[in-house]
């Protein structure tokens, strides 16, 4: 009796664990959640809240990722290989997502590419590219005005030469004439003969010049080929020193998501996602959607009195992830890496960021919450200035986790660093 009470109590156990299981992967109507896999923290708050209790949520990134160095496990991919969607930006910031898009379409999952359709802002080119294009750009100025000069003064010598012809045969048609006064006849078919050939050497002379004028306008193109080659070679080699494979901002600066109107669109392309993989739960996708979108707009318009309130609009960051801003509310970010935080100023730009923060008394370096940003410290060093630090938002730190932090909280945060550091 005792046994059968035991057996008995431990049924109703598995039973209720059964069902609790079976009731994490179920909808309150009795449909099956949608498995989601998400890569920037904007993206995985985006879709909880879009799809609410239809989906299930799951972030790639773990708490503290830097979005831009990030490779996933293999134990990870094989998860995410099981999924109903993947959703990363599509903007360049994820460097895996090209080798993960190939597996995960050959096991039917959905790819969604939520930056689709944002224009992105164009990358910066460094202070010392332009000052170094410039140098570059005079000293091929300097090298085809010392061309065309010698150019010019190869035709000089020429003519000088062609004239001192024409003087030995005037002198000789001048004493022909003395020695043959009294054959006018002959002397009427020399000058003849005299004026066919000045022509026909005139017209070796044109040709020679046009000749020599085709080369000369030749070696120019050759030489700007060559500069442009140069050019390209060094901007490649610059911005390829990330050594990521697989990530490259030469399209533009991937932050799209710290801008609240472009974050619309992301929102909206994983709404529609939702919607075509899950029809019947439509509505309540698009209820949440506007809900999120008004938060949105309300989020940009804190933004826009912010900054137009500040008594500055510059700052001083490790990281160049705040271009967008500049965009939309008029900041003006200086930065000490560039769109990636592994790309690292010259010494030269080093020195120009010390002078440009010393000229306008910048009180503050800011740095990013998941980024330890030596270089910039040496620069906070340099100026004697407070840290503070923005959010980028690539990823959730273990405390965001633990505070229940969502986009709208966190970029709340960063409005408060920016009202400090502007004022």
């Amino acid at each position: 009796m005792k046994t059968k009470s035991i057996f008995i109590a431990m049924m109703l156990v598995v039973f209720t664990f059964l069902v609790g299981c079976n009731s994490d992967n179920q909808a309150s109507d009795g449909s099956e959640k949608l498995t989601v896999y998400t890569t920037i923290f904007p993206l995985e708050d985006f879709t909880k809240k879009i799809g609410g209790e239809h989906v299930d949520v799951k972030s790639v990134f773990p708490a503290g990722a830097d979005a831009h160095t990030f490779e996933p496990s293999t134990k990870t991919m094989s998860e995410m290989a099981s999924a109903d969607a993947f959703i990363y930006t599509g903007v360049g910031v994820e460097g895996f997502a090209d080798k993960a898009k190939g597996v995960l379409e050959n096991e039917d999952v959905t790819i969604v590419a939520a930056g689709e359709g944002i224009e992105l802002r164009g990358e910066e080119e460094s202070h010392d590219e332009e000052a170094h294009e410039e140098e570059h750009d005079h000293e091929h100025d300097e090298e085809a005005h010392e061309e065309e000069h010698d150019h010019e003064h190869d035709e000089e010598a020429h003519e000088e030469e062609h004239n001192h012809e024409h003087e030995e045969e005037a002198h000789e048609e001048e004493h022909d004439h003395e020695h043959e006064e009294g054959a006018h006849e002959e002397e009427h078919d020399h000058e003849h003969d005299e004026e066919a050939h000045e022509e026909e050497h005139d017209h070796e002379h044109e040709e020679e010049a046009h000749e020599e004028e085709h080369d000369h306008e030749h070696e120019e193109e050759a030489h700007e080929e060559e500069h442009n080659h140069e050019n390209e070679e060094e901007h490649g080699d610059e911005h390829g020193e990330d050594g990521h494979e697989g990530h490259d901002h030469s399209n533009g600066d991937p932050h799209v998501w710290l801008d609240p109107t472009l974050s619309i669109t992301l929102a909206e392309n994983v709404k529609n996602a939702l919607v075509e993989l899950k029809p019947e739960a439509k509505e309540d996708f698009e209820a949440n959607f506007e809900t999120l979108k008004a938060d949105l707009e309300k989020l940009d318009t804190e933004f826009k009195d912010t900054v137009d309130s500040a008594k500055t609009n510059k700052i001083l960051v490790s990281h160049a992830a705040y271009g967008y801003w500049e965009n939309r509310y008029g900041l003006e970010q200086i930065s000490v890496n560039g769109l990636s935080p592994t790309q690292e100023p010259s010494q030269k730009q080093l020195t120009e960021i010390i002078n440009t923060a010393k000229e306008n008394e910048i009180q503050y370096v800011i740095f990013d919450q998941n980024i330890s940003g030596k270089i910039a410290e040496v620069v906070q060093d340099e100026i004697k200035a407070e840290a503070l630090v923005l959010h980028n938002l690539e990823a959730a730190t273990e405390k965001d986790v633990e505070n229940e932090e969502d986009y709208f909280s966190l970029m709340r945060q960063n409005l408060e660093t920016l009202k400090k550091a502007l004022n």
